[in-house]
């Protein structure tokens, strides 16, 4: 089984979100209809997220279920040692040692997706870049002096920025390369891809669901406006003739 890594991943810890000037975000792939996608974001959460950031509102079991996953084959290849298909995703870091060590206890990532948007997950993970006067060495262009380091280094690389100069201020343009990592450039972004595509899928996991059941409720609607549009000509029709009548 798959050991967690405890690495003090991902995302805000204060509520000051700023993307650096001249930055635009990152458009993420989502599919989540692409399982096999979302079963590497699954591992890839276990492998670097865990250990700091918990996904407390769904369980291992319906993460199998769906996305194809056999219960044995979710806890040998996905779960951490010693977890149970019914438990929740519970970071492996308590409350008391998150405090001492970060300051605060790492957000729960549940709903990070739906609060933060696909595109802002995806650029902040890519967005790590070398700043030697910061805490950690990083600095990030989507979150502004962020306190926690870059969770992909050694995957990423170590990247640095280039500036440009606008209205008379310096903005990072771009992000270059210095010292390449594990990964090439396709492949880290495939990696961070499927990590946000499984969070996207964590944040309403019946999304699928919904949005197919949803055509059904538009077509009853619809239908039900044209009986009652042919309901209300049917009575008014009545009216007008005894309207003549008189």
């Amino acid at each position: 089984m798959k050991k967690i890594i405890p690495l003090f991943v991902l995302l805000a810890l204060s509520s000051g979100i700023h993307a650096s000037e001249g930055m635009e975000l990152q458009q993420a792939d989502i599919d989540l209809t692409d399982n096999a996608s979302l079963q590497r974001g699954a591992k890839h959460f276990v492998t670097y997220c865990l250990g700091c950031h918990s996904i407390k509102h769904i369980r291992y079991l319906r993460i199998a279920l769906d996305i194809g996953l056999d219960e044995k084959k979710m806890l040998k290849d996905i779960a951490p040692e010693g977890a149970s298909i019914y438990d929740q995703m519970h970071t492996a870091m308590n409350a008391h040692d998150a405090e001492r060590w970060f300051g605060i206890q790492p957000p729960d990532l549940s709903l990070i997706a739906r609060s933060r948007s696909r595109d802002w997950i995806y650029s902040y993970l890519k967005g790590f870049y070398s700043d030697k006067t910061k805490q950690f060495g990083v600095n990030n262009t989507v979150f502004e002096a962020v306190s926690m380091p870059n969770p992909f280094w050694q995957l990423q690389g170590e990247q640095q920025p280039l500036y440009k100069t606008v209205d008379r201020q310096q903005v990072i343009d771009k992000l270059i390369i210095k010292q390449p990592g594990l990964l090439s450039g396709k492949e880290f972004d495939l990696l961070v891809n499927d990590l946000v595509n499984f969070l996207v899928y964590v944040g309403e996991p019946v999304q699928l669901e919904r949005v197919h059941m949803g055509k059904y409720v538009l077509f009853y609607i619809l239908m039900f406006l044209v009986l009652a549009y042919m309901l209300k000509k049917e009575y008014w029709q009545d009216v007008h003739s005894f309207q003549k009548r008189e």
